[in-house]
């Protein structure tokens, strides 16, 4: 069969479409950015490319007309737009629009469980698109998902956050909330075996864990599997605001995600059963399997996708890794250092390694206090570390950069600052005839921008030097 899928470079996108090349089938997947994906897909047959952008829907005439079979998981949960329900139902009017002139039979639809009378505008803005998705010309299948727990995904990682950084909190009240997390294994196990399904056809299914647990005990039952002690205490008075400043103090997440999160926490999300998980054979595990599975993976360093890769993570970047591939050089301040190397392949494995737990290798202090600042302003800070110790794609988030550039072979890495800055700034590692140049590049904006170089141009000399003379060295 030959399947679009839409959302391919997504938390859910990156760990289907294995499973759906593993089938033999051919996948066609829509992209924003092509250059990007490329990367993650280098080294697999039977996929197309295809760069589209489904506000625009003329980009659609990209994707292939002889589809069989589509997954649509588009979101925007961190997405800070007043309008980004209209954006998002626009983006399924053209899906379906164009969808309606292709050979297509059945779309999956990923949803979130939209029970409550009371519902978040991101909850609702999912109920909408799959209305806006249904169809006389092809079948709908939705899946309807709460919590997803799983290595990588935002509600692990922020749960993650909070019990190993706090032994006693002050929570808010939306602890109390009741909601049934599913493991990420059993999302694509859902999503997986739907397709082609004619059972399914038309239908909608709340898919859910076998328990009912509120946000506390999901806390509590983590630090069980962690082995640690923590004791939580609720309160009534944080206003939304403040709870959304208290997740994005405590947690690696964006203020954008933790505003999201926050909306939709103190609604209840509990599932209505149905006969879905006899006809696909799945029999959902439990919170503490899906977390102990979560860091199976995470020990074997075999995360496949993270939501802290996503561009709003951070959001600077919007769409496109590749505008920002080019340093520009008019107008800017440069800080050069160039040192001689003597083990290429040591000095290269040190630079795919900079960043996370590894650090920066020199002024370790200095780095956690701009990062801190950086916090303080609303940025990501250090907090989002990195995916993978040793490797780097173009499109990964490092700490507060984005992988721009990343060629082993051609010995050369570029990162975007992705923090709070007066101007836009690049780091450069290449290896060149033995000679490693590292490059620092600002373009500032305005008088700001020019006075924040000059301030902190002492540190840098003291940072950067020590840096390079650390990754130069055997």
């Amino acid at each position: 069969m030959k399947i679009l899928v839409t959302g391919a470079t997504g938390y859910i996108g990156k760990r289907l479409i294995p499973l759906l090349l593993n089938d033999g089938h051919i996948v066609v997947c829509a992209v924003r950015d092509k250059a990007r994906a490329k990367n993650y897909f280098r080294d697999r047959k039977n996929i197309e490319l295809v760069e589209i952008d489904f506000l625009d829907y003329k980009s659609l005439g990209k994707i292939p007309k002889d589809i069989d079979s589509a997954y649509y998981l588009i979101h925007s949960m961190s997405n800070s737009a007043k309008e980004f329900h209209v954006l998002e139902e626009k983006c399924a009017f053209n899906f379906k629009r164009f969808a309606e002139k292709t050979t297509l039979k059945q779309v999956i639809y990923l949803s979130g469980i939209t029970n409550d009378t009371k519902l978040s505008k991101h909850l609702l803005s999912r109920k909408n698109v799959e209305k806006t998705l249904s169809s006389t010309v092809y079948a709908l299948t939705t899946f309807k998902a709460g919590i997803i727990v799983g290595s990588g995904s935002s509600s692990f990682e922020i749960i993650r956050d909070i019990v190993e950084k706090l032994p006693v909190m002050v929570a808010p009240k939306w602890l109390n909330t009741k909601t049934q997390p599913l493991g990420i294994r059993d999302v694509l196990t859902f999503l997986h075996r739907a397709l082609d399904k004619k059972e399914l056809y038309n239908r909608s299914f709340d898919v859910f864990g076998p328990e009912v647990m509120t946000y506390k005990e999901m806390l509590l039952e983590f630090a069980e599997v962690r082995g640690l002690k923590r004791w939580i205490l609720t309160v009534p008075v944080m206003t939304p605001k403040l709870s959304s400043y208290w997740l994005y103090f405590v947690t690696s997440t964006s203020y954008k995600l933790a505003n999201s999160l926050v909306n939709s926490m103190g609604i209840e999300v509990i599932g209505n059963r149905s006969d879905i998980n006899k006809i696909l054979e799945v029999n959902p595990m439990t919170y503490k399997q899906a977390v102990e599975y979560a860091f199976v993976k995470i020990k074997q360093n075999s995360i496949i996708s993270s939501w802290k890769d996503s561009y709003i993570s951070s959001g600077k970047l919007k769409n496109y890794v590749h505008e920002f591939i080019n340093v520009p050089k008019h107008g800017c301040f440069r800080d050069l250092k160039r040192r001689i190397i003597l083990d290429r392949e040591k000095s290269l494995d040190k630079i795919w390694a900079i960043g996370g737990e590894t650090g920066w290798y020199y002024g370790t202090f200095l780095w956690r206090v701009r990062g801190f600042i950086d916090q303080f302003f609303g940025g990501a800070g250090l907090r989002r570390g990195r995916r993978h110790p040793t490797e780097l794609n173009a499109g990964d988030a490092l700490d507060f950069w984005r992988v721009i550039y990343a060629d082993k072979t051609n010995q050369k890495l570029l990162l975007y600052a992705e923090m709070v800055l007066p101007g836009e700034a690049w780091l450069e590692f290449k290896i060149e005839d033995g000679i490693l140049y590292q490059t620092a590049t600002f373009r500032p904006k305005g008088l700001p921008g020019r006075l924040y170089w000059y301030s902190v141009a002492p540190f840098h000399w003291f940072i950067f030097n020590g840096m390079i003379d650390k990754i130069s060295k055997p």
